[in-house]
């Protein structure tokens, strides 16, 4: 990974429904209608409209995305994705990357400036955080280095030894 790539990625630990960027991505469930983890969260934060909006749209398939208004959270947007409940196949990975994939091709098209994601899939769905790790890093750095937009991606992860497997594949990567 070369210096502007990781000049445009960044790691942090912390709560992603209080990031203000222009979309945060929602590890969500195909129905895109709430859950536990981090979906459950972003959709406490927003309130009861994203729920509403989440209607609308008619669920999300595995790996795909879809974009709604982000109502009371900081960020402007969010991007929900559904990635693959983990078993251990290597369709898992094809799944999880096309996540990110589709997610960045959203912000890119609205020329969002900055995007934060969760460890998708590594909570309930049971996907191995440095295996997960690998398959997001390659999938953003990817995607960056032929796009101008989003111009920053972050990685913002729930506890500081997520955050080390996230540093550590990254500088693997470079």
């Amino acid at each position: 990974m070369n210096a502007d790539l990781r000049d445009r990625i960044e790691i942090r630990i912390g709560d992603i429904t209080r990031l203000p960027v222009d979309a945060i991505v929602n590890a969500a469930n195909r129905s895109l209608l709430g859950g536990g983890g981090v979906d459950g969260a972003i959709h406490r934060a927003a309130g009861p409209e994203l729920l509403a909006e989440c209607r609308t749209l008619g669920g999300c398939p595995t790996g795909e995305a879809r974009i709604t208004r982000g109502y009371r959270l900081p960020a402007e947007y969010v991007i929900h994705t559904v990635g693959p409940v983990y078993r251990g196949d290597p369709r898992d990975a094809l799944l999880l990357a096309r996540c990110y994939e589709n997610s960045l091709a959203i912000a890119a098209k609205r020329k969002f400036d900055a995007v934060a994601f969760p460890a998708i899939s590594c909570g309930v769905y049971g996907y191995p955080m440095a295996a997960a790790c690998r398959v997001a890093v390659a999938a953003v750095a990817e995607f960056l280095a032929a796009h101008r937009f989003p111009r920053r991606v972050i990685f913002m992860l729930f506890s500081e030894d997520a955050g080390e497997v996230y540093r550590a594949c990254i500088e693997e990567t470079a």
